[in-house]
Formats: structure tokens, C-alpha cells, sequence
């Protein structure tokens, strides 16, 4: 009876080290994997006028959601992923409420960083945070080309030098009646002016979503003051049409909020936007801004909204 015991309890213990064992090696292998699942939601009570009258209206302002990680492999590489996806949560229940993102396979090492996939181009991200009304109405992308983000894409982020680094966007054809796109940036500095007090960038389009452009960002911490600048030309490669344009930007804390403001041209459109952002908590914000633009050969819009934002 007793050997019987001791075999049975045995048995159990055996089974309990086995448990235990995959339960810290699936532990070890998410922590290899570093494994993070992430999201915003932003949503914002709207006033609009475009023309036809003031109306209300709720807004999506980039809502989204994805994974990424890490995977060490030999040799001191290690693969890196992404797969995100934006929701729209104001629109009635559709399947179109959910678009990709940037999603992308790549490889990482003392070479930099390749990334296959879909991506925002190294013009796009050339401008780091110089844009203060980011995916509202007064984004860049409402005057400006080059904002784009772009499937069949080879994306390569070198090292940094001395602060120095670049990018480069290679952006195939897809088809054999279209052209290939590059897009390339020179950077320097922290774009989030936490390591660095400066940061700026020079990058350029060829052929990418049917222009050529060239786009400068500057962007300086000054006593607290964020304040930035943008110069672009843009040249639509069917057409010939060049047109010139520039914003400036500035930020400053107040306790716990920001106050900023912008102004952006292009030839003689132009927009200028005012708000401020309150924290409520270390990933929760609420927000307020007044946009209004002036279209040379178009109906004036202007918006006003009221908004809450999260980050998970």
C-alpha cells in the first residue's frame, strides 16, 4: 500500500514538474518574443462647417490597435513584426471599419533594420512630431502631399552616427503599366526632443503616389517652447504643376497642459489651428482645438471639437 502511495505521489509530482516547466518556458519564450499589444482610441464631438452649413458629428481621429515584437535569432540578429489596424468607431457596423496600418516582416542587426511590407514612407516620418494637430483636421496630409503609406514596400533604417541616421522607402511597381517610388530622409536628433534638443530632417519623393517632393523639418526645444518648421515642394509627375508650401509649429506645457498652435500654407491655401491638450492620467488625455481654412479655389471649411484620448 505504501509503495503504492509513493508511486502514485511520484506520478503527480512528475506531472506537476512538467506543468510547471511549460508554464516558464512559454513565460520565456514570450519575454524572448517581447511580445507588446497596443492601441489608441480617440474620439472627438465635432462642429463642422465645409460649405453647407455648421453640423455636429462625432470623429475617429486614428484609432487603432496592433501587435509587435521582437525574436532573437543567431548571429546577433533578430526578426522584428508588426500587424496594425486602424477602427473607425463612429460609422455604423461595417467591414470597412477596420483598415490596415503598418504591418511588415523584417530583420534587425549592427546593419540597421529591414522591414517588408506595408510602411509609411521615410518622407512621412521625416516630419517626427513637428505636426501638432496629427491625424485631426489640420493634419499636414489636408495641403500636402506625401503622407502616404504604401504596400509593397522595402524599408531600410540605418544606424546612428553621431546622431545622424536615415531611411529609405523602395516601393515596387505592382503592375507593368506603373513606376517604382523611392523615398529617402536624412534625420538627426531625437524627433521626441527627450534625448536631444534639436531634431531635423531632409527628405524626398520620387514617383511616390504620383509625385516628386521635397520636404525640410526643423523642430528645437527652447526654454520648454516646442517649435518647429516645415518647408515642402511638390511637383505632380502626369501634370508638371509644382507648388511650394510651409508651416510652423509651436508647443508649450502649462502644469498639466499643452498649448499649441500651427499655421500651414500651400501657395495660397492656407489653414492655421489652436488647442490645447489637458492629462488626465499617464496614457489618458482630453483635448480641445479651433481649425479653419482658407482655399483659394474652394468653399472655406473651419472646425471646432471636444475630445478624449486613451493609449493602451
Amino acid at each position: 500500500m505504501a509503495d503504492l502511495f509513493c508511486i502514485n505521489l511520484g506520478a503527480h509530482m512528475k506531472k506537476t514538474t512538467i506543468v510547471l516547466a511549460m508554464m516558464l518556458a512559454s513565460s520565456l519564450s514570450l519575454q524572448a518574443k517581447e511580445l507588446e499589444v497596443y492601441g489608441k482610441i480617440n474620439i472627438s464631438a465635432q462642429s463642422s462647417d465645409e460649405g453647407d452649413g455648421r453640423f455636429t458629428e462625432l470623429k475617429s481621429n486614428s484609432s487603432n490597435f496592433g501587435v509587435k515584437g521582437e525574436y532573437a535569432l543567431e548571429d546577433g540578429l533578430k526578426v522584428v513584426y508588426q500587424l496594425e489596424f486602424g477602427v473607425e468607431t463612429t460609422n455604423g457596423a461595417s467591414d470597412k471599419n477596420i483598415k490596415a496600418r503598418d504591418q511588415y516582416l523584417g530583420l534587425a542587426g549592427s546593419f540597421g533594420e529591414i522591414r517588408l511590407g506595408r510602411h509609411d514612407t521615410a518622407l512621412k516620418l521625416s516630419q517626427g512630431k513637428i505636426d501638432q494637430f496629427n491625424n485631426y483636421e489640420a493634419d499636414v496630409q489636408t495641403l500636402w502631399q506625401g503622407e502616404n503609406r504604401l504596400t509593397n514596400s522595402i524599408s531600410y533604417f540605418t544606424p546612428s552616427f553621431s546622431g545622424f541616421y536615415a531611411q529609405f522607402s523602395y516601393i515596387a511597381e505592382g503592375s507593368a503599366d506603373a513606376d517604382d517610388g523611392i523615398s529617402a530622409a536624412l534625420l538627426y536628433g531625437d524627433e521626441s526632443l527627450k534625448s536631444s534638443n534639436v531634431y531635423f530632417g531632409l527628405a524626398y519623393d520620387s514617383k511616390v503616389a504620383g509625385f516628386d517632393t521635397v520636404r525640410a523639418s526643423a523642430q528645437v526645444k527652447v526654454a520648454e517652447f516646442k517649435l518647429g518648421a516645415m518647408y515642402q515642394t511638390q511637383e505632380a509627375v502626369i501634370s508638371g504643376l509644382e507648388q511650394d508650401g510651409y508651416l510652423f509649429s509651436v508647443a508649450y506645457p502649462l502644469e498639466k497642459f499643452e498649448l499649441k498652435a500651427q499655421y500651414q500654407a500651400l501657395e495660397d491655401d492656407k489653414g492655421f489651428s489652436v488647442g490645447a491638450d489637458y492629462k488626465l492620467g499617464k496614457n489618458t488625455k482630453a483635448f480641445a482645438w479651433y481649425s479653419s481654412f482658407d482655399f483659394y479655389n474652394a468653399v472655406d471649411k473651419n472646425y471646432v471639437a471636444l475630445g478624449l484620448e486613451h493609449k493602451f
